[in-house]
């Protein structure tokens, strides 16, 4: 029976332990760096795609050069900013955004302007760009939205009892920046552009 009352102490403090956000913490953040790390990949597969779509159109568009470089710009502007999940500030997370929604805004616009062009319509090396494109903006979506997911956990984590505890007293994380629509996604959220091929 002693032997039985010395190790009640133990296992009550490993169950505490365990509970507590020792581990739950640590892996809370290595989701969200690996959920951003997911999400800015999709970002660079889109840009990698955007100098081969408008090589196409300029093909095919010759008259519609401010298009093509409002794209251009628009990609060089959301490739020259990177991000650290762990390390962002609402400020740099927000300029990363609204670079990545020019873009958005520029490639819709790219793609209304080629309804104009029907051979451009017909251009196979055209619609498999378009497919994969779009291939690639629903995995953005989708990754957006996990990254969203993470971040909250974390933030639950580390700002809510008994959790916060534990950080305030061993790991001293702040609560990160929540992923947003920039302005230009919550007017096309409100109402969504019909674009036909």
């Amino acid at each position: 029976m002693r032997a039985l009352r010395s190790l009640l102490p133990l296992v009550a403090a490993a169950f505490l332990v365990s509970g507590c956000g020792i581990q739950s913490i640590p892996r809370a953040k290595n989701d969200v760096e690996a959920k951003t790390a997911n999400l800015t990949n999709e970002y660079k597969r889109r840009a990698d795609l955007v100098p081969q779509l408008v090589g196409v159109v300029k093909g095919n568009s010759a008259h519609e050069k401010d298009t093509l470089q409002a794209v251009v710009e628009a990609r060089a502007k959301a490739t020259s900013i990177t991000i650290d999940p762990s390390h962002s500030t609402p400020e740099q997370l927000k300029a990363y955004q609204g670079a990545q929604g020019g873009l958005s805004q520029a490639l819709g616009r790219l793609m209304m302007v080629t309804e104009n062009y029907p051979n451009l319509k017909a251009n196979d090396a055209f619609r498999d760009l378009q497919s994969q494109l779009e291939g690639t903006e629903n995995r953005i979506k989708v990754a957006r939205q996990d990254l969203i997911v993470s971040i909250q956990g974390f933030n639950d984590l580390v700002t809510v009892f008994p959790t916060s505890m534990v950080n305030g007293w061993m790991f001293h994380y702040e609560k990160m920046a929540q992923w947003d629509l920039d302005e230009g996604e919550k007017k096309a959220a409100e109402k969504a552009p019909e674009v036909k091929f």
